[in-house]
């Protein structure tokens, strides 16, 4: 059984929550969030999430093909990211959960089955 607690980013509310351009590049935006949360396995997120954590970017639509790299891995949602979660969330249930997003529908169903929510501020900058 794996002890590392389960950091669960949603992808398409964490990159729309900056408006950098994202929206030129979907793909683009969602390859440099993976790439910006891969401290975060072996750093955490002090001092809430110390580490080691297992990192899992959850994306949909037009980053889905975003490959997972060593440290990050990468769930294509085949419907619904939101329905993604909350499976990954409730497949862990004797795990610390944490899941990152704004989003108030997608929080209470995760926060129903245990999980810990942070908005996406609550990564670190360049996260």
């Amino acid at each position: 059984m794996d002890t590392r607690p389960l950091l669960i980013v949603d992808g398409a509310n964490v990159v729309g929550s900056r408006p950098d351009g994202w929206w030129r590049d979907r793909a683009g935006a969602a390859a440099r969030l993976r790439d910006a949360l891969l401290p975060l396995a072996d750093q955490g997120v002090p001092p809430e999430l110390p580490p080691p954590v297992e990192v899992v970017l959850v994306v949909e639509g037009a980053a889905r093909n975003v490959p997972a790299v060593p440290g990050v891995g990468v769930v294509a949602a085949p419907g619904s990211g939101d329905d993604t979660m909350v499976e990954l969330v409730a497949a862990a249930p004797d795990r610390r959960r944490i899941v990152v997003t704004a989003d108030r529908e997608l929080r209470a169903r995760v926060g129903a089955l245990g999980a810990e929510v942070h908005g996406p501020r609550w990564l670190p900058r360049d996260g």
